[in-house]
């Protein structure tokens, strides 16, 4: 079919839940991505930080294939030898002693949140179930996700939100010391906020939030599911601090490009027990098969590196056209995860992007976010940087 036929009938048949472009992926591999009628894109969005291999990668194809004849499915009341390897890969990797698995971003976060109740009503009792999170985060669409999402607009029409969290301005240590109170049981950050604006926290920051939690026996919690595995050059993005929360969310580029979620957490933290949390899908053997081939990839020698330099070289790139284009106002972000602010409405340039052949991806309005496969190519970063070369003079137009 071609792009106009599968348009027509996902207009027919299904939600409409995103404001999709007019375009139908139906083929990728590693940087590029093709539509139905033929046409080639280079993609700096990676299906928002998913594909960090790549499409289609060769090892996680390869260990799809071969665990999809041997078993796809079973339930969790069984072990599940890939789920096993993969939480073994991600505490040994991380600071966790224990990984819960589910299927998504949103769940991780949920179970993180359950996870920070429980731990509280275990030691205090009822009453310590406030959480602390922070004014332009993401966390995810379900109702305690989206609550603990620090954006009035994701709000909407769904309120009343879930009691129990409160907003803090990010990067201000001091006010959330302040705002700790005898309810309060958590708090919630990511490291870097993606869906925000790609804003970066001050250095000290996360050390400062640790402190508050140690002074106060709460749990730090973690939000990596956009800026782990990699995506900042360190394989988690609390590397770049040194500082270790006591439990983190994961999804998006988990598995290469299946749907996973897991959350990491210590001994210390983990209060659940048989029958507190379930995900019926969570850790099958498919996607954690998935999973373990991915962080493999990841963790590979040399990965990380090319992600540091690719980093660089984007971020040299972007500085260049600063210089040339007044509209930009910020240039922010860490390996390959980089904001461009710029002074006016930029998400014009998403759909010239697309008639040049390029993904592109717009938070919040004014902030172009490059979020490339990690295998992206200095040749690839060049041709980005002539187009947006023209389309920001286009905009300041």
């Amino acid at each position: 079919m071609d792009n106009a036929t599968l348009i027509s009938d996902a207009e027919l048949n299904v939600a409409p839940t995103y404001g999709r472009y007019p375009i139908a992926l139906v083929r990728g591999e590693g940087c590029r991505v093709w539509d139905a009628d033929g046409k080639e894109y280079l993609d700096f969005v990676s299906g928002l930080a998913v594909c960090n291999l790549g499409h289609c990668h060769p090892g996680v194809v390869s260990a799809i294939r071969e665990q999809a004849g041997k078993l796809i499915h079973v339930s969790n009341l069984y072990h599940i030898e890939p789920q096993i390897d993969l939480a073994k890969k991600l505490n040994r990797l991380s600071f966790g002693d224990k990984a819960f698995f589910c299927n998504s971003g949103t769940e991780a976060v949920e179970a993180a949140l359950k996870l920070a109740r429980k731990y509280s009503f275990q030691k205090y009792g009822e009453g310590r179930h406030e959480i602390l999170s922070f004014d332009m985060s993401f966390h995810g669409r379900t109702m305690a996700s989206l609550t603990a999402t620090g954006q009035a607009k994701f709000h909407g029409a769904f309120k009343p939100l879930l009691p129990g969290f409160r907003y803090m301005p990010f990067g201000d240590v001091e006010s959330v010391a302040a705002s700790v109170s005898e309810q309060t049981c958590a708090i919630m950050v990511e490291p870097i906020q993606g869906e925000g604006g790609v804003n970066v926290p001050p250095d000290g920051y996360l050390k400062g939030l640790r402190e508050i939690c140690d002074a106060n026996d709460l749990l730090l919690l973690f939000d990596e599911v956009q800026v782990g595995l990699g995506r900042t050059g360190k394989l988690w993005a609390y590397e770049h601090e040194g500082v270790a929360p006591d439990a983190m969310s994961l999804a998006k580029a988990l598995a290469g490009g299946t749907a996973i979620g897991a959350l990491v957490a210590s001994d210390k933290a983990m209060a659940f027990e048989p029958g507190d949390h379930a995900a019926t899908f969570g850790g099958n053997p498919l996607a954690t098969a998935a999973g373990c081939a991915a962080v493999d990839a990841i963790t590979a020698p040399g990965f990380l590196e090319h992600v540091q330099e690719m980093g660089a070289y984007a971020n040299a790139g972007l500085e260049e056209l600063a210089k040339r284009h007044a509209i930009i106002k910020d240039i922010r972000g860490k390996g390959l995860i980089i904001g461009c602010e710029v002074d006016v409405d930029a998400t014009s340039i998403v759909t010239k992007g697309l008639e040049a052949g390029f993904l592109l991806n717009v938070a919040v309005q004014k902030v172009i976010r490059l979020i490339p496969p990690l295998v992206v190519e200095k040749e690839m970063i060049d041709k980005l940087m002539n187009f947006l070369d023209e389309a920001l003079a286009d905009l300041a137009k």
